[in-house]
């Protein structure tokens, strides 16, 4: 394939830089780059897309979207080339030639993996940042949208509402997170009582396989398709999805209130849990619980917040709340109208009247250092619990806990429906949430042990056998795969705690699509071992031989 002169220059100048950087490292050199330039097309010179760290845009473009300020430091491994690909030939040739290589690939979307397991490595790696492969393309008659994963919400928000404002997608109410890494994962939002998930939204993909394949639904087969709609990024690089968009009223209903204990806050907390999950579908009521000043110098007390998206009037919702949870006392004063697009700004905290262009910024509003858990709440906290509760977090001190209910559409769907499991039976999620400015180890190290320490408190309360999480609020405490012998164990740690019992048919899946392993990461679904693929043998019958696969495993 030929080159321009002008790409020829820059390619040969970046092989040097490989050459003369590499030349003591026994990792990678010129012939991996020549192997890029040579998988891709003329018309779509790579070289264009590269940064090594010697270039001078390396830093800004590493930087850009990384939203955990943890990993932003000069001690985080860096990769050793990041490529941005604007076509589709780049995403092949990245993977074709890591493979030929043996280099580890990272796939970044949004920057918004809590963990930084999209864009940092102990091993050498290149990272493939698809930001650029941002394309929305809706159509309105047919309720459909192709929507690229370097795209953010925002964006696909914006560009729904550009066509209708009776349209809309259940997705989540951060606007600057990617949509490759929140639909690879799950994607909830504050519809998911109406519409379910983002994952039970998606109707196609297009998928680059471990040989560089480009695949859609049709060639790629149910299994895998089911595997990327909420199984993790273990199974290859999603280029984009097909979503099928939902209907919402021209004019919908928002509300925040808060009480303090001193309100009476326990007591409609635990109200909460009763009808939060039982409530109109069209009703979804977020809680957080976290710690504020008090009226007292020197005293703090605990305060809960209600966050509210309503499908549908404010005199409906009054009639609603009135009838199901009066114990809040909402008012009509407190009930903001707004387009549902406003909506998604009301959920950031921006406040009202702010343009909806805001949500095409792609910079965040506030970058912090954080750290993130999360569990599931399967039984009501009772009253004493919740006293309990309250006085550690006040003790602690910064870690707050947002409570997301469930019920509705996400309680009719099977738990094997997709590799999301956490479906009918479940009250809520909880997120665990940490921010902190102060800069250091030491620092990090104090909130890193604040919120693992209201993590263990809440034990008692949430689920068992597995203790669940929710894979999007990565969190490596839960395990780490170091890919050796152990792989599928160490796998297993994390997987049944993020996926239950679909943890099985994902290594299966994984087993037959990428035997190699090469789509792999601190807690990627791991492969089945040699011996007991030989065992249960031939690998397409694995699907269909269980009791071989559980028998491996007693």
């Amino acid at each position: 394939m030929g080159t321009s002169s002008s790409s020829m220059i820059s390619l040969i100048s970046i092989i040097l830089w490989f050459s003369l950087s590499w030349a003591t490292s026994d990792s990678i050199h010129g012939d991996f780059l020549q192997c890029l330039s040579g998988q891709t097309q003329s018309s779509h010179p790579i070289s264009e897309v590269l940064y090594t760290p010697d270039n001078f845009s390396y830093s800004s473009v590493l930087e850009a979207y990384i939203r955990n300020l943890r990993f932003n430091t000069s001690t985080t491994p860096k990769p050793r080339l990041i490529i941005t690909p604007t076509h589709e030939s780049h995403i092949q040739a990245a993977i074709i030639c890591c493979k030929k290589h043996r280099l580890q690939l990272k796939v970044r979307s949004g920057g918004h993996d809590y963990e930084g397991v999209s864009y940092v490595s102990h091993l050498s790696f290149i990272l493939l940042d698809m930001f650029n492969l941002r394309s929305i393309t809706v159509d309105i008659e047919n309720e459909r949208a192709w929507v690229q994963a370097g795209a953010t919400l925002g964006e696909v928000y914006y560009r729904i509402a550009e066509k209708s404002k009776t349209h809309a997608f259940p997705a989540g109410v951060c606007p600057t997170v990617g949509v490759g890494g929140h639909f690879t994962g799950g994607g909830y939002g504050n519809m998911m009582r109406k519409y379910g998930l983002s994952i039970d939204n998606i109707v196609d993909a297009e998928l680059v396989d471990v040989n560089g394949l480009i695949l859609n639904r049709k060639s790629m087969g149910e299994d895998l398709f089911w595997a990327i709609r909420g199984g993790g990024p273990s199974f290859g690089v999603v280029i984009s999805y097909k979503i099928k968009l939902a209907k919402v009223p021209a004019t919908v209903t928002v509300f925040r209130v808060s009480r303090t204990l001193e309100e009476n806050a326990t007591d409609i907390v635990y109200q909460w849990q009763h009808v939060a999950d039982k409530l109109d579908e069209d009703l979804f009521i977020r809680l957080i619980m976290d710690v504020v000043d008090g009226d007292r110098s020197g005293e703090q007390t605990g305060r809960a917040t209600f966050i509210a998206l309503f499908l549908g009037t404010s005199e409906r919702l009054l009639s609603v709340m009135n009838r199901s949870f009066p114990e809040l006392g909402l008012q009509s004063s407190d009930c903001i109208k707004m387009s549902w697009l406003e909506s998604v700004l009301f959920w950031t905290n921006f406040e009202i009247g702010t343009p909806v262009e805001a949500l095409l910024d792609r910079k965040p509003q506030v970058l912090v250092h954080l750290k993130r858990k999360s569990d599931y709440l399967k039984e009501l906290i009772p009253k004493a619990g919740l006293e309990g509760i309250w006085k550690k977090m006040i003790e602690l001190k910064r870690p707050l806990m947002a409570f997301n209910p469930y019920g509705g559409k996400m309680a009719e769907i099977s738990p094997s429906a997709t590799p999301f499991p956490h479906r009918g039976g479940h009250l809520c999620k909880i997120q665990y949430a940490t921010n902190w400015e102060e800069e250091g180890s030491e620092a990090a190290e104090m909130y890193l042990n604040f919120t693992r320490q209201l993590y263990n408190y809440m034990t008692p309360f949430v689920s068992k056998s597995p203790r669940a999480s929710y894979l999007p609020y990565r969190d490596l405490d839960l395990g780490i795969n170091l890919h050796g012998k152990n792989s599928l164990s160490e796998g297993r740690t994390y997987g049944i705690k993020y996926f239950k019992s679909n943890f099985n048919k994902l290594v299966q899946i994984k087993t037959k699509v990428d035997p190699g392993n090469f789509f792999r990461s601190e807690q990627s679904i791991p492969t089945l071992p040699y011996q007991m693929v030989t065992k249960c043998a031939p690998l397409s019958n694995i699907f269909l031989n269980s009791h071989c696969f559980n028998e491996w495993y007693m």
